[in-house]
């Protein structure tokens, strides 16, 4: 079953071109993983230094190998998150028609 995970993340103002570039890098090199369906950036509007991400995996096993990735720990962990003011996740299965 496809895995979805949908994050808000909020950044001072003045951290925002950085937490911006980092998140584009992740995804292009997120899209490149063998078990990623998508992943899209979203600068939210009119709230400066907010970002929506939407990731989706062919099931939970591709969303744990793209946190083990090596792009994870050196663009998420260590130059993004340290510059969160807040961070909220929902993680998702996706519903398919039976």
């Amino acid at each position: 079953m496809a895995y979805a995970v949908i994050a808000r993340y909020f950044c001072a103002p003045a951290d925002e071109a950085t937490v911006r570039a980092a998140l584009l890098k992740v995804r292009e090199l997120t899209r490149a993983e063998p078990a990623n369906l998508a992943y899209e950036v979203h600068a939210e509007a009119d709230v400066p230094g907010s970002f929506v991400l939407y990731e989706q995996y062919a099931d939970r096993a591709g969303f744990d190998a793209h946190k083990a990735a090596e792009h994870f720990d050196e663009l998420i962990v260590e130059t993004i998150w340290p510059l969160l003011t807040d961070r909220r996740v929902t993680f998702a299965e996706v519903l398919q028609v039976s």
